[in-house]
């Protein structure tokens, strides 16, 4: 199994950055994709970014390109996603994930461990 703990949320006001980690711990030695994926009050889950185990493949949704930055360090075992210039629509909690599977993908039934979250406000 693998365990995801979250990390970085908070409260940011538009316009400013945080930067979320997700440090994984347990069979991370089998690990493929890593993935953010956010959901707001009452909404749905939603994709934000994924990235490959190389870092070669990046995927965003088109509502953060250009915004946020997904990273991963092997070595320590942690997913990264810098938020810039945030905006009151990106207040959710955010979840990290793993798949064991795929190379990287924007699909959340992919991913087989998730994070308890951290939540994001950001206010105007």
């Amino acid at each position: 199994q693998v365990q995801l703990v979250e990390s970085g949320g908070g409260l940011a006001q538009a316009g400013g950055s945080l930067r979320l980690s997700c440090a994984a711990s347990g069979r991370t030695f089998s690990s493929r994709a890593m993935g953010w994926f956010r959901q707001a009050p009452g909404k749905e889950r939603e994709f934000v970014a994924a990235i490959s185990w190389s870092g070669g493949t990046t995927y965003y949704a088109d509502s953060v390109k250009g915004r946020f930055t997904i990273s991963r360090d092997n070595a320590k075992n942690t997913v990264y996603l810098q938020m810039n210039r945030l905006e009151p629509e990106d207040t959710a909690a955010y979840y990290c994930a793993v798949s064991l599977f795929v190379s990287a993908s924007r699909a959340s039934g992919q991913y087989d461990y998730w994070g308890q979250g951290t939540q994001v406000t950001v206010s105007s």
